[in-house]
């Protein structure tokens, strides 16, 4: 796949995290969709290193699909815990 294919990857699969866990985000629909590329990213990264399962250059495969909203998931999570309080509300 090609970087822009990663781009196009994680804004989706920063969408799907956001359905999966709903709720207020610090960085609201900008943070949200940077923390859907950088966990697409960073998803691919770790499937690859540690599960010993690279990831496909086909778009539609599951397993890239799967790393990419995973890894959302995770850097959403961790967005919310270290910066989820910071604002007033």
């Amino acid at each position: 796949m090609t970087i822009i294919g990663w781009i196009v990857l994680g804004l989706l699969a920063g969408v799907i995290a956001k359905i999966l866990m709903p709720g207020r985000d610090p960085g609201g629909l900008i943070g949200t969709t940077v923390i859907g590329i950088v966990g697409a990213f960073v998803g691919g990264w770790l499937s690859a290193r540690f599960l010993d399962r690279p990831i496909d250059a086909d778009f539609y495969d599951g397993a890239t699909w799967i790393s990419a909203i995973g890894g959302s998931l995770v850097l959403l999570i961790a967005y919310r815990v270290f910066f989820g309080h910071s604002r007033g509300r």
